[in-house]
């Protein structure tokens, strides 16, 4: 069954004089689960080290713009709604249930949302600093969110979500297609096979115009693709002035197996299995 673990009440007592206080996030991170603080901590190091982001300018005012907004009261009432009575919403869709934990609390600016395993529980993590400087505090947005995140649980925990061990092209493949599933169970779960909770300032008008470039420059990117040159996935890349394409691309994908397989079927794909199918996919709309 999903948990909910609500911190909201604690995270205003991570500031003083409106300034975040590290070592008092830190316990508070320890709290949650063990070690969380440092797995966020090496996250952030990631950003920080090859020079191109500092701690002090890209990611503190993010975590500083928190403390006493109204952004941040609207954000945890729409929290309370959007989880509100997931297990069944998830049961009536998809046929089963989820074992996981669904966190509101403060990180350190590097994401919105995540899944993963960590303290052996298979955990969202909802970033209440990201999500408030990314806007998507309507409850709309925030149903997007969880639901996207507990697709890649869905995937883990019901399919055969192996992760490449390098970064190669079969790994950004893999990232497309995971992200794709996710995009799939989260549009299944709102309701809506067109919704993007990206889509702002015409996002998917653009992306149905563009996707057959935006395809052939993502296949072409792939063989020097790196984790910190790639412009496809999350709002901070850049591909041709637009964020998140990665996530468009995946959806369409997964659309197009759907054409041939069961979405069970789907999530049990290994790597291999889904490059193979994704050099289909890009030959067919790109040649």
């Amino acid at each position: 069954m999903i948990k909910i673990v609500d911190t909201y009440a604690e995270i205003p007592s991570l500031f003083e004089d409106g300034k975040f206080q590290i070592e008092k996030w830190r316990i508070y991170a320890e709290k949650i689960y063990p070690a969380l603080a440092d797995i966020f901590e090496s996250e952030t190091e990631n950003y920080t080290k090859n020079g191109d982001y500092t701690f002090e300018k890209d990611f503190l005012p993010i975590i500083n713009a928190v403390c006493g907004s109204f952004e941040f009261e609207k954000l945890h009432e729409v929290f309370i709604e959007a989880t509100e009575n997931l297990n069944s919403r998830i049961k009536e869709n998809f046929g089963r249930v989820l074992d996981a934990d669904v966190v509101f609390w403060l990180g350190l600016g590097t994401s919105a949302g995540c899944a993963g395993e960590i303290n052996g529980r298979n955990t969202v993590l909802l970033g209440a600093e990201k999500i408030i400087e990314l806007d998507w505090c309507s409850k709309e947005q925030m149903c997007a969110l969880v639901y996207h995140e507990l697709g890649h649980i869905f995937h883990s925990q019901r399919g055969k979500m192996e992760q490449a061990a390098e970064e190669n092209e079969n790994s950004f493949v893999y990232q497309l297609f995971t992200e794709g599933i996710a995009m799939y169970f989260e549009q299944t779960v709102f309701g809506n096979a067109e919704f993007y909770h990206q889509d702002k300032n015409g996002w998917k008008a653009w992306c149905d115009e563009h996707f057959a470039e935006m395809l052939a420059d993502f296949d072409c990117d792939l063989s020097a693709m790196t984790r910190f040159s790639q412009r496809y996935f999350g709002d901070w890349c850049d591909y041709r002035g637009r964020g998140d394409v990665g996530y468009y691309l995946g959806t369409r994908f997964i659309y197009e197996l759907l054409q041939n397989y069961s979405f069970d079927e789907i999530i049990n794909f290994d790597i291999e299995t889904v490059y193979g199918h994704y050099k289909s996919f890009a030959k067919k709309h790109i040649g």
